[in-house]
């Protein structure tokens, strides 16, 4: 029956300093006095020495190398025998020497060295236990009974005691690490505007930021102490100890890297604690996470990696398999808080926030896709990050396509005063603005929903993700931009609807110029949304715009300018003064009434104000110049000629810059 291997706990616990070897151990004495323990590796009458096997000197000054290099030949001896069911040689005298020697290392250590003061000692030790660890394998191919087994036990007994204290150094200096250099912040700056609501007030959302990976140093371990880490682990490893040390490593790193993001300030949270929370509130936390993520993509990962390769250089894949262990760790923990967010109450203002966070994870993903992590950890740690990018990304497109309701929901029934641009209006086109500056993003959201839902176009194909506009100025198609236009055309009909609830036709065109110019400007004042609507769209729009001056025109100014006809003012062939004055009378009264109602009415695009100033101006004052010009003479001999010419064409020009102004009182102060 073969001996089983020594069972190893599966945590190292020492009793006093960790020496205890036999049932009455001697006392540890100083460095220059032996340790006497019994670690007889043979019992007395047992056997006699193997007079063809070459013993070992009894000098007490036989050095390590020799004792090493006697076992080696035993270790030698004991592989090429073909049956291990036969006793095998006599142990010989070296073995125990062996062990006394690592013994007084051990005690050495745990009592005023560290492990790692003096590298050619350390070596001395890590070789030796190496030896042990080939011994203790090589005799547990014997049977329990044979004359090995008294040294197996002991040997097994050294090594394990050794282990424990490589474990408590290995442990040691992987928290005695200088954390603290990294956990600094830069003063606090503004970051992209937080919300939608935000954005139209132009506030800022002012967090820390972490330094850059210029800055810091992560972990922060000398290259000293990553050595002593790499010859343990590597000896930890090589002696069967790789689940003990690997357990140290992950325990301490997984807390260290918690700590560290504590720091960054962002803590755990739950998903309750998300839900009961207001919006303003979260979006802090929000931007908390989305650096944190990024500082973690940026210096944290890339520092835990380079750690775990520096110190399991020798083992890639224990490196690859802890590093992958810690990162889910960590990764999960942001999968958390953002599943927490996407199960928040949805609404048009966490539109970009969503965003943000969805870009967070989108370019965290290509971290873990390189040719160095293929294990089914690594597999596991990016199908979470996918699936929580996925998420978030249905809320963004649930949000944006909720746009479509708000407009219909807005069916007001009272006209915006003076014509304005509607509220609608404004929102929209800088939701929309601000939208497209994500417009790469929101394509890949809609893609991927158009691919759940199976959504097609009306020729039954997928649409595909086209970049600009086509060569004749119509927009590619793409999901997004399908989206786009269909909130486009909903706005212009709610607007339409709007604009007929204005009684006066004149004012029913200033409004619909007014929105339409507010529109153009803003798709052209992004080329991201300038892009997806085509040129082909801009001229259409202008086109509506340049109708709708000429119904303003038409509604207003025709009828004014029919008091200038010439027509009708001759009786038998004679020029009627009747007639003139109350021509003139009427041409003030109706201009009077136009320049008293349109003062009041309000343009806000400075170039569009201007646009329907000159154009009225060029209609008006010309014919009223010239009709003053033809017939004030008839007037100016007879009395109070100023009753019925009551404007000089200077004056006209003059009111007509006063229009579309939103000022109720211009006409009063200029007759004051």
């Amino acid at each position: 029956m073969e001996k089983p291997p020594p069972e190893k706990s599966g945590s190292f616990s020492r009793n006093g300093n960790g020496n205890q070897m036999d049932d009455n151990p001697g006392p540890a004495g100083p460095e220059s006095e032996a340790v006497h323990v019994r670690l007889d590796c043979q019992q007395p009458g047992e056997y006699e020495p193997n007079s063809n096997l070459e013993e070992p000197s009894s000098d007490p000054e036989l050095s390590l190398p020799q004792v090493l290099k006697d076992v080696d030949r035993f270790l030698e001896s004991l592989s090429t025998r073909n049956d291990a069911s036969i006793n095998p040689l006599d142990v010989p005298n070296s073995v125990q020497s062996l062990l006394e020697m690592i013994q007084k290392m051990i005690t050495k250590y745990d009592s005023n060295a560290k492990f790692g003061q003096k590298q050619e000692e350390d070596s001395s030790f890590i070789e030796s236990l190496n030896c042990i660890s080939k011994l203790i394998n090589v005799l547990g191919e014997f049977p329990s009974n044979s004359t090995t087994a008294s040294c197996f036990n002991r040997a097994s007994t050294i090594l394990h005691l050794a282990m424990s204290l490589l474990d408590s150094e290995f442990r040691l200096i992987l928290e005695t690490c200088n954390q603290g250099s990294n956990a600094d912040l830069k003063s606090p700056k503004p970051l992209k505007q937080s919300s939608f609501s935000s954005r139209q007030e132009s506030t800022y959302c002012v967090i820390p930021e972490a330094k850059t990976s210029e800055d810091v140093e992560f972990p922060a371990y000398t290259p000293e102490a990553i050595s002593k880490m790499n010859r343990i682990a590597t000896a930890m490893i090589s002696s069967g100890y790789e689940s003990e040390c690997c357990m140290v490593y992950n325990m301490v790193r997984r807390n260290a890297f918690s700590s560290e993001l504590d720091k960054l300030g962002f803590e755990k949270i739950s998903i309750d604690d998300v839900q009961r929370m207001q919006w303003q509130s979260l979006e802090g936390v929000v931007a908390t996470w989305i650096t944190v993520i990024k500082h973690s993509s940026s210096v944290l990962f890339s520092g835990e990696r380079k750690l775990c390769s520096s110190i399991f250089s020798e083992h890639p894949s224990i490196s690859q398999r802890l590093f992958c262990h810690i990162a889910l760790a960590v990764a999960v923990r942001f999968v958390h808080f953002s599943d927490a967010i996407a199960l928040t109450k949805r609404s048009a203002e966490k539109l970009f926030k969503i965003l943000d966070m969805y870009e967070a994870l989108r370019d965290l993903i290509p971290f873990f896709d390189d040719d160095t992590c293929s294990s089914e950890c690594y597999e596991e740690l990016k199908s979470e990050i996918w699936a929580a990018k996925g998420r978030l990304g249905e809320v963004a497109v649930s949000i944006f396509c909720d746009l479509e309701n708000s407009i219909r929901r807005d069916n007001g029934r009272t006209p915006v005063p003076s014509g304005a641009v509607h509220p609608l209006t404004r929102y929209t086109m800088n939701y929309l603005k601000y939208a497209c500056e994500y417009k790469d993003t929101l394509e890949q959201v809609f893609q991927k929903h158009q691919k759940m839902e199976g959504f097609a176009n009306s020729n039954g194909t997928v649409l595909d993700i086209k970049d600009g506009a086509n060569d004749d100025g119509t927009p590619k198609t793409s999901p997004f931009s399908v989206q786009l236009n269909s909130i486009m055309d909903l706005l212009d009909e709610n607007l339409d609807m709007k604009s007929k609830l204005y009684r006066d036709p004149a004012l029913k065109c200033i409004f619909l110029m007014n929105n339409g110019r507010y529109i153009l400007q803003k798709i052209k004042g992004s080329d991201e949304i300038h892009d997806m609507m085509g040129d082909t769209w801009c001229r259409k729009r202008s086109s509506d715009l340049r109708q709708y001056h000429k119904a303003y025109t038409r509604e207003t100014w025709t009828r004014l300018l029919q008091c200038l006809n010439h027509d009708g003012l001759l009786v038998n062939g004679k020029l009627s003064k009747t007639i003139l004055k109350e021509r003139f009378k009427m041409f003030s009264t109706m201009f009077d009434e136009i320049h008293r109602t349109q003062s009041t009415w309000v343009v806000s695009d400075d170039q569009l104000q201007s646009e329907l100033r000159i154009s009225v101006s060029a209609v008006v004052t010309p014919a009223y110049r010239s009709f003053v010009g033809r017939f004030q003479q008839y007037l100016a001999s007879g009395r109070q000629p100023d009753k019925y010419i009551k404007y000089q064409p200077e004056d006209i020009e003059n009111l007509i810059d006063e229009l579309f102004d939103g000022n109720p009182t211009s006409m009063a102060r200029r007759r004051t």
